[in-house]
């Protein structure tokens, strides 16, 4: 499994989310308060809408299409909570953010 540099760390701030294109897949890069950074699918699971388009609060990240919101250090849906982002595994390096979506596929969700 490979980890691919998305940025530098010194580029992410705490309460700040970006996206980016790894291997094809749209990567949401968030880094809670109080918790670590954390990768996670960059699409919304309920129609595809991209999630850097939404808000991030520190805690909550918010689709901006109909609202939906997921924990931002587990990926877990709030508002539905029968959803969930899927996870990509994360890691710093010499300054650096790593993400890895090889075999892990975006989770998507009718209702």
């Amino acid at each position: 499994m490979t980890f691919q540099k998305v940025c530098k760390l010194e580029d992410l701030w705490e309460g700040d989310m970006e996206a980016f294109e790894v291997d094809g897949e749209e990567v949401l890069v968030v880094w809670p308060e109080g918790g670590e950074p954390c990768a996670f699918q960059g699409a919304c699971p309920h129609q595809d809408i991209p999630l850097v388009e939404g808000r991030f609060d520190g805690k909550m990240v918010h689709c901006r299409a109909h609202q939906w919101s997921f924990c931002a250090s587990t990926g877990k849906g709030v508002n539905p909570d029968h959803t969930q982002l899927a996870r990509y595994p994360i890691k710093i390096e010499n300054g650096e953010v790593l993400v890895q979506v090889e075999g892990i596929k975006p989770l998507f969700s009718a209702t």
